[in-house]
């Protein structure tokens, strides 16, 4: 991963907003229509490079493909999975949200999550040995980016590709194959691995996304009644393995609380975890840090040091909120980041992604243009004052 001692550079999570051609095609084809895969790669490859170019265009300096290729941040993984079967069941009592969805009941039943009504609620059972067969898209998703890359001809200091972690896939799924958790688990984790070095093999950097690991402590513990940090453990120890053999500075783990617009009372704390996390190997900590129940976490890394060669990627701009934070906001969150572990050791980007599937935005369009455009201004900002002199690691 590329890092600067002249800057902040920025970066965001990866979903970006898809455009309407690219919204009609994913539509179709997860509705069953037969849909033409030259077409849909030619589609893609399209919006693939006018993304790219946007990104260079507004100053971003570690960009993405905007995860047009999937229908989800995790639901993509379905069809790339074999060994799974899916089947009606009951929404879970502490889903998404854990008790926050329990405590406010009355908000949540306004929101537009169908997938998680009764009578629409459809759970992946693991019924036989889990193998990966999506080598075909995701070897399009690359080549589309790679080839908007080379288009944009060096616009852009570095790009990376986000992909599911093994927490955030297997903890909502039920095993009916694997002798215990962990043994599918560690199954899911080398199945994702073949994944995750095709992005690697390609040049791009590789992002695991993980909203489950920080936001399913009320379901570990109320409903598995397992302890929490014992839990988290066992899939930092499967992420490590799904990373086994890959060089641990082309990779990004980002870590947030699910991200959805609501209360978030029952979130669990950063500092419960984060010993924990920094034993993954991945070199980029992409951390949720502007929201208001997470921002006063910064403090954590005035007790907790950042390890020697990583580079911490807060959330500056928020996703969720339609405010678009003013540059001078932003730059005091990066020089408050800045002064804790070294100017040097911080990218800037936002909470979460603008578009978590080709059906669910956080923004409109031009909002998230902005949000990013102050970003980059923000960025600018902080790298005029005297912090981003030092490349020191506390």
């Amino acid at each position: 991963m590329k890092r600067s001692t002249e800057r902040f550079l920025t970066t965001h999570v990866g979903s970006l907003i898809r455009p309407p051609e690219v919204v009609e095609l994913t539509a179709a084809k997860t509705s069953g229509q037969a849909i033409d895969d030259d077409a849909l790669t030619s589609t893609l490859g399209v919006a693939v490079a006018d993304v790219v170019k946007r990104q260079a265009q507004t100053g971003i300096d570690v960009i993405s493909d905007g995860e047009f290729g999937k229908l989800g941040w995790y639901t993509y993984i379905y069809d790339r999975l074999e060994g799974y079967e899916r089947r009606p069941a009951e929404p879970p009592r502490l889903g998404p949200g854990g008790e926050d969805r329990v405590r406010f009941s009355d908000y949540y039943s306004t929101m537009p999550m169908p997938q998680l009504q009764r009578g629409n609620y459809r759970q992946e059972v693991c019924v036989g040995p889990i193998k990966y067969i999506g080598q075909k898209d995701m070897q399009r998703d690359v080549d589309n980016f790679v080839s908007a890359l080379r288009a944009a001809n060096h616009a852009v200091e570095d790009a990376f590709l986000p992909v599911i972690a093994p927490a955030s896939i297997s903890s909502d799924h039920r095993n009916e194959y694997y002798k215990s958790e962990e043994e599918y688990l560690f199954a899911l984790a080398e199945a994702l691995r073949e994944e995750y070095e095709i992005i690697v093999n390609a040049g791009l950097l590789l992002q695991i996304d993980d909203s489950i690991l920080a936001n399913g402590r009320d379901y570990v513990i109320e409903v598995l009644g397992q302890d929490y940090r014992t839990w988290v453990e066992l899939y930092v120890e499967a992420t490590n393995h799904a990373l086994k053999g890959i060089p641990e500075d082309k990779v990004r783990y980002h870590l947030c609380w699910g991200s959805w617009p609501g209360p978030h009372t029952s979130d669990g704390r950063l500092d419960e975890i984060i010993d924990l996390v920094l034993k993954i190997n991945a070199q980029g900590l992409s951390i949720e840090a502007a929201n208001p129940r997470h921002e006063w976490e910064w403090v954590v890394w005035q007790d907790t040091k950042l390890p020697e060669g990583k580079i911490l990627i807060p959330g500056v701009v928020s996703h969720a909120a339609s405010h678009v934070e003013h540059p001078e906001l932003i730059a005091q969150r990066l020089k408050r980041f800045g002064d804790l572990v070294g100017a040097a050791n911080v990218i800037a980007s936002t909470d979460c992604g603008f578009a978590q599937s080709f059906r669910t935005t956080r923004q409109h369009p031009s909002i998230q243009w902005a949000k990013l455009e102050a970003l980059v201004e923000g960025a600018r900002l902080a790298s005029r004052q005297p912090a981003m002199a030092s490349s020191r690691v506390r």
